[in-house]
Parts: C-alpha cells; structure tokens; sequence
C-alpha cells in the first residue's frame, strides 16, 4: 500500500494572512492524523516558529526550516540507524551532515546567517534600501509582519535565511536580484524578500523524501503552498496544490504538471484541498 506524505507552507497557506489562524482548516487536519498520514511543515519560518505551530497543531513529524536551509527530524522517529540516515543525506547532499542537538537531529543546507547579513549590509551601501529582519527591532518585527511579540523574537532568531523588504521598481528589483547573485548567494520571495545559500524547498524535501524512501516502498508525495517560493517543492511531488491569496488571487503563474488550483483562500483553501484530495484517492 502506498503511503501519503504532505509537505505544507504555513504563511498563506495553511495559516491565514495576517491572523496566523488555522481554525478553518482543522477538519482536515483531523483527518490526517486519523489516517495517520505524515504533515511535513516546509516553511520560510525559523525552527522556534515552526516549533510553535507544531506544538498548536499536535504536530509531531519532522519539519523544513527558512526555506529549506535545515531540515529537523524528532530522533528516532526513523527506523533506520543513525549512521544509514547520513550516507543517504551525503549521497544527496555530500557537504551536509547530520548533528544532535536537543530533541531533534539536524540537517543542515543554507547558508551560515552572519554571511547573509554582511552580504545584505554591502548591498545597502551600494543604494540598495534593503531592510532585513535583523535591522528590525522585536517591536518593529511585529508591526511590520503582523506578529505577536512573542512570534517575532522567535522570527528574529535565524540561522539560515534573511527575510528582507524593499520598495524598488521592477527595474531596480532586477538589479537587486543581479547583485545578490553577483556575491554567490540566491533570492526567493514569499510574503516577503529572502537572501539564501543555494538551496530551496525543493532541495530540503527531497533529501527528506529519500529519508521516507526507507521507511515506505511506495509513496505518494503532496505539497501545498500559496507563493513562488513554493514553486521548488510543488516541481517534485506527485500532486502539486497552491490556494488563494486574500482577493482571491494566485501568486503562482508558472506552468507546473499536475498543478490544481484550489478556490479557496488560506487555511479554508488547504481544508478544501485535502479533502478533495483524500476523497479523489479513494
């Protein structure tokens, strides 16, 4: 029997714009658990920020941190031994291992954030108005993205990842983008500018996909997401899935197989989904 695995974004996604809700899709979410089907977090969010979500949704499976820089696996959640699961992440990824800190084992794929903060600071002295995330004050964090304070001390403790803003025209945003790539690192956007290390979604759950490859012979790969920086994770699954933005828009255009677009918008969209999906499986 095939097994169901399901990446998700949370901001946009399975979290409603600016409320942080997931109230309306809670009956979904019920029935993951029911049918024991994995929800892997992919997100652009710090590992205490999702640890924070996780622990709202009685999540317990391993999730995705700043889009994809650390992957965090619960310890003994695989069955595999620990020496087996670092020649599968090597194989993929051969400058990557696997530590222990706490309650979780490690993968670690962005980049360091103290180089992504001087690269962003070089930047704003070349006239770039670039405001990161580290240049926020906690109070000005919350304002800015609509957080509690609590939420934005966590979103200020980064590891992999710069979330940025800038007001530029599609002229200036393009030389912003040639600059950023000019000193070796890489952009996304989600609700905000990111500057990162040569990875993405896409890149993070496909080394954890491998991991789940030794668990389950057979498997069915979800994601669902609302922003282009989903695009890398929705290119490799089996069933791709963007929900609405608030006015009822997509932020995704790109041509992705399989790709459904679900009429619904934030977390009532993920619940419309998921359902559609489970009863399409049957």
């Amino acid at each position: 029997m095939r097994k169901m695995i399901i990446f998700t974004d949370l901001d946009g996604t399975l979290l409603d714009y600016f409320t942080y809700s997931f109230e309306k899709a809670l009956p979904a979410l019920k029935l993951l658990r029911e049918q024991d089907i994995p929800l892997i977090i992919c997100s652009s969010k710090t590992a205490k920020e999702v640890i924070f979500y996780r622990e709202k949704l009685e999540n317990d499976h391993p999730f995705i941190s700043e889009n994809g820089g650390g992957i965090f696996i619960p310890k003994d959640y695989f069955k595999s031994e620990i020496s087996l699961l670092r020649q599968i992440v090597r194989a993929r990824n051969p400058k990557s291992d696997i530590i222990e800190e706490g309650n979780y084992l490690i993968i670690r794929l962005g980049a360091r954030y103290t180089d992504l903060r001087k690269t962003l600071e070089a930047i704003r002295k070349e006239g770039f108005g670039v405001r990161g995330f580290g240049d926020m004050t906690v109070q000005e964090l919350a304002e800015t993205a609509h957080m509690s304070i609590a939420e934005a001390g966590f979103a200020k403790e980064r590891d992999f990842d710069e979330p940025f803003t800038f007001e530029g025209n599609r002229e200036e945003t393009r030389r912003l983008f040639k600059a950023i790539i000019a000193r070796g690192f890489h952009y996304t956007k989600g609700e905000f500018y990111h500057i990162l290390g040569d990875t993405d979604k896409g890149k993070a759950i496909a080394l954890l996909m491998d991991l789940y490859a030794k668990e389950y012979s057979e498997m069915t790969t979800v994601a669902l997401g609302d922003s282009p920086n989903d695009i890398p994770m929705l290119e490799l699954v089996d069933y791709p899935i963007i929900v609405q933005r608030p006015q009822e828009t997509y932020a995704i255009s790109r041509d992705i197989p399989n790709l459904r677009r679900i009429d619904g918008i934030g977390s009532a969209g993920w619940n419309k989904a998921i359902h559609e999906l489970l009863s399409d499986m049957r």
